[in-house]
């Protein structure tokens, strides 16, 4: 066991001086052992693919899988779901964090604006060109539904709404919500600081 230590210790020496002596060339490019394993071909997500029987890169998920960081929804699309899932969800994304809001905000802008409107009062663009205008997120039912229950309304639609799970993370989903609860609140004062100005 001695000579073994003595001769690794040896080695190791020996290849540690190498490594001081010999100066790197940044000009020349490392020895590659497997290329095969550097070097591998890519495709593009759209491009056709010889390797798949429908020929297509981008494949769908398998069935029953999830992405990460997701957890499975044991509801179905409909109305009676939706008010279970406002007893059973909590939004968890609850804090007051800016990047949460921000990301909240950002998502909105994106995917809820064009037909719920900047503020939220169902006055977005799409809405304004015939297409039958969504509810207004402001006063209604939309301020008395717990937080589940429009997760579950974001996750699988309703009515004319589609579903935006395959658009959202769950993650997304509920931080949409919390910039939501943010207009209705700031709505609400609106409302309040008007009902105090009339005599």
């Amino acid at each position: 066991m001695t000579r073994l230590n003595v001769f690794l210790t040896v080695v190791f020496l020996f290849l540690a001086g190498a490594n001081w002596l010999v100066e790197p060339d940044p000009a020349r490019p490392n020895y590659e052992y497997l290329p095969e394993m550097v070097r591998s071909p890519a495709y593009e997500s759209f491009s056709l693919n010889e390797h798949f029987p429908d020929g297509i890169t981008l494949q769908p998920p398998l069935p029953g899988t999830l992405p990460r960081g997701s957890i499975r929804l044991h509801y179905a699309a409909t109305a009676e779901e939706a008010v279970r899932a406002g007893r059973e969800l909590i939004n968890p994304f609850a804090g007051k964090d800016p990047r949460v809001f921000e990301r909240g905000a950002f998502l909105y802008s994106t995917y809820c604006m064009p037909c719920h409107g900047a503020g939220g009062a169902g006055d977005g663009p799409v809405a304004l060109r015939g297409y039958p205008a969504p509810p207004n997120l402001l006063t209604g039912k939309a301020t008395q539904y717990p937080d589940g229950q429009i997760f579950h309304i974001v996750s699988y639609g309703q009515k004319n709404m589609p579903g935006y799970a395959p658009q959202l993370s769950q993650a997304d989903r509920w931080k949409v919500i919390l910039y939501v609860r943010a207009l209705q609140r700031e709505a609400a004062q609106k409302a309040a600081s008007v009902e105090l100005k009339k005599p």
